[in-house]
């Protein structure tokens, strides 16, 4: 289904209403904070409603009070999400599970994908879905040179997903061609976005598993770092891609949303020149040379939406201050007053 002209002239405001699925979750936070602040009305589905202790963050967004609704929904329950999603024009699949068991992890992915396509279909009223993909399910390929960059083409291999026992990567990638599968079948407008690790200051109250890979170099959890590369993205830049590409009529296909690529030494050494008090590791795993040089992805798409890139800096700048917010980290200064200095 395509937009028709009236979606051409409209503008967020409190008579649009959108649903954002997992509205708890890191980037469903930030996304639900700023759908407010452009005016929209938002219901976000959660696991309970009523569970002050994990929504408080949502319930306190400037906003909130007047336009946003929390409401019960399983991704496994397609009525559910039918019930959250009617009258809704717009609907944000964000949830998505992170765990290392397969089982608890592709299931869910791969069929509350379904489900959220199939409610989304079924309701009547929504003309667009935003899904948020990874870049899990783009660069996972032994094919592909060092050198060559990716792009919103590129597709992980899924044979090499299941051999490394990726199974992120495996259930990202299946779960976002079964979306773009049954939303064909179901004529449903749908748009994807592909990020990398996302970092930045934390609106929910738990440690989200991009957060952690910060936190345990900061912690003193562990010593060494793996000979591994990584691209980073503000979690306010993912936010806002979502809100870009919901809101741009001519938006089509896959958005790669990803920051500069860095070694995990790069990100250590960051780490410590912005602070220096920390005990972060300064040697790699197992006594290895850092020979992983990761890809090059391309930002063009979000680009031409006017979708900025925060240097990877700030984003473990952030990162580190929100948890110490949140006391999950001592405090300790920071060494720099400017850390997109930082390279």
């Amino acid at each position: 289904m395509g937009f028709d002209n009236r979606f051409d002239d409209r503008a967020s405001g409190p008579s649009h209403t959108v649903c954002v699925t997992g509205a708890g979750g890191f980037i469903a936070s930030w996304l639900v904070k700023l759908l407010l602040e452009k005016g929209y009305t938002v219901r976000g589905t959660v696991r309970n409603p009523d569970d002050d202790a994990k929504n408080a963050h949502l319930k306190a967004l400037d906003g909130a009070v007047e336009r946003l609704t929390l409401v019960r929904a399983d991704l496994l329950d397609k009525e559910s999400l039918a019930a959250a999603f009617r009258g809704c024009e717009g609907v944000f699949h964000t949830a998505s599970p992170v765990t290392d068991d397969p089982e608890k992890m592709i299931e869910p992915a791969v069929d509350g994908t379904r489900n959220v396509i199939n409610a989304a279909a079924d309701v009547g009223s929504v003309r667009r879905v935003v899904f948020t993909s990874s870049i899990g399910a783009v660069y996972m390929d032994p094919r592909r040179s060092p050198n060559e960059e990716v792009d919103e083409t590129c597709w992980s291999d899924l044979e090499y997903c299941k051999n490394t026992k990726n199974w992120y990567c495996y259930a990202k990638t299946v779960a976002e061609q079964a979306a773009w599968e049954l939303a064909k079948q179901r004529r449903l407008d749908l748009v994807v976005v592909n990020p990398s690790l996302v970092l930045g200051p934390l609106l929910q109250p738990a440690v989200n598993a991009s957060t952690w890979h910060i936190l345990k170099y900061l912690d003193g959890s562990v010593q060494t770092y793996a000979d591994a590369a990584q691209a980073y993205v503000h979690v306010r830049d993912v936010a806002d891609a979502h809100a870009r590409v919901y809101e741009e009529p001519g938006a089509r296909g896959r958005y790669l949303c990803a920051g500069r690529m860095l070694h995990r030494g790069e990100v250590c050494r960051i780490l410590a020149k912005l602070f220096p008090d920390y005990p972060v590791p300064s040697k790699c795993k197992g006594g290895a040379g850092e020979t992983n040089k990761g890809c090059r992805f391309s930002g063009r798409q979000l680009a031409e939406l006017g979708v900025g890139v925060t240097p990877a800096s700030l984003c473990l700048y952030d990162a580190v201050t929100s948890l110490q917010v949140k006391g999950l980290l001592p405090r300790r200064a920071a060494a720099v007053a400017d850390p997109s200095v930082i390279s």
